[in-house]
């Protein structure tokens, strides 16, 4: 009778916790968007795949911040070697895809990524794309409510398909690529001030790397990113450091044996 209440009481918190979500954010359905380039198919069927190994209680979500972290693709062993020293034993599986928008990451989950793997804890990061592909004139409220929308049609679609998860939702990083320098920082802010009231500490917990990767003023940290957007093997560390509490917490320990499937990679890279 215990575990059957306690069930009842976690469904019961989630539910009256997306309640108050829903009033936070945007309203109306946000419209996920398949990515329909034949190499972004391909990858996710691979990833669909990798699902049904089952066997992962760690499950990262993500564009290509998150995917050059726990790729087979040769160029990115470095980050890989660094995904294995920070996460084997608590059977860590990676699931992001370079390029996608947080309707995109949306897409796929809806669309076989989630489904049957039952993950103790999901970690989330998302939404630099929509930044990206927006002018800097566009950085006003639509953006940061297709954002934010985004993410929290993300978590709701967990809630469905993984309800005993615990979600580690990551702000989006700060980043000085191209010639735009710091001017999607103010941007960058107030989505994550919106994601961190997405958070109720314990069933979603926001994690925002922003004082750990940049200044005040968004000035990237030295050596934190190849590009001013994508993360180095030091920024991945950083990034490694805010979590491992909640993991060691969530998990435990890590075993000495790891039952995760082997990476997948990008399909068009000539192994």
């Amino acid at each position: 009778m215990m575990t059957r209440l306690r069930v009842s009481r976690f469904v019961a918190g989630w539910l009256t916790h997306f309640a108050s979500v829903a009033m936070m954010v945007a309203r109306g359905d946000v419209q996920a968007r398949e990515r329909l380039d034949p190499n972004s198919r391909l990858a996710h069927t691979q990833l669909v795949e990798k699902a049904r190994c089952g066997g992962m209680d760690l499950y990262f979500l993500g564009d290509s911040i998150t995917r050059r972290w726990g790729t087979s693709d040769p160029q990115y062993r470095e980050m890989y070697a660094n995904w294995r020293t920070n996460f084997f034993g608590w059977n860590a599986g990676n699931f992001g895809w370079g390029g996608d928008t947080a309707q995109n990451v949306l897409w796929r989950v809806r669309n076989g990524e989630l489904d049957g793997v039952h993950p103790k804890v999901i970690v989330i990061l998302a939404g630099t794309n929509n930044l990206g592909a927006a002018d800097a004139a566009d950085h006003g409220d639509a953006l940061v409510d297709e954002v934010t929308g985004g993410i929290r049609a993300i978590l709701e679609t967990i809630h469905e398909k993984a309800p005993g998860a615990t979600v580690i939702l990551t702000g989006v990083l700060p980043r000085n690529d191209g010639r735009r320098g710091t001017t999607l920082i103010p941007a960058i802010r107030r989505i994550n001030e919106r994601l961190a009231r997405l958070g109720d500490g314990r069933r979603i917990r926001f994690v925002d790397l922003s004082d750990r990767l940049a200044d005040r003023e968004g000035h990237l940290v030295d050596g934190v990113t190849v590009d001013g957007l994508h993360l180095s093997v030091k920024g991945y560390q950083l990034w490694a450091d805010a979590l491992k509490p909640h993991l060691r917490e969530l998990l435990g320990p890590p075993a000495p044996t790891d039952h995760a499937p082997l990476p997948t990679g990008d399909p068009s890279v000539k192994k």
